[in-house]
């Protein structure tokens, strides 16, 4: 059995396809989707999508962040990013988290939302790092 993914960016529908399972970098941890999952909605966090036929991983792609819709026949997932591991550089990721860093240590100590923001910036960099390194 089957689910059907989609992964959508701010500029096109970037896959739509059938998978046996997809694994999505969920906000509180890795969470993998089977088709009759439970519906819900998730916070993704940078990280790195895995499709699967069978047990084998045919296609990862690195997500900076976004949700994840879940049905019991359905993944979408709606990433502020998504680039296929293949085509990450561990420099452009070195550069977003030096940008990230910078933000962080630049920012006023109490504006809690504004350092949210930029430590979630620096895990997304962080992932990619990892993720192009595992490429």
């Amino acid at each position: 059995m089957k689910v059907q993914l989609e992964i959508v960016s701010p500029e096109k529908l970037l896959l739509s396809r059938p998978v046996d399972m997809v694994v999505i970098p969920a906000f509180e941890g890795e969470m993998g989707v089977l088709e009759e999952h439970t519906p819900m909605i998730v916070m993704l966090r940078g990280g790195t999508i895995r499709l699967y036929e069978g047990n084998n991983v045919t296609d990862r792609l690195y997500v900076s962040g976004g949700f994840a819709e879940v049905t019991p026949q359905r993944v979408t997932v709606l990433a502020t990013e998504a680039t296929p591991v293949a085509e990450l550089s561990r420099g452009e990721g070195e550069r977003r988290l030096a940008e990230a860093e910078a933000a962080y240590n630049s920012t006023d100590k109490n504006d809690i939302e504004a350092l949210d923001a930029a430590m979630d910036r620096m895990q997304a960099a962080q992932a990619m790092i990892e993720a192009a390194e595992g490429a």
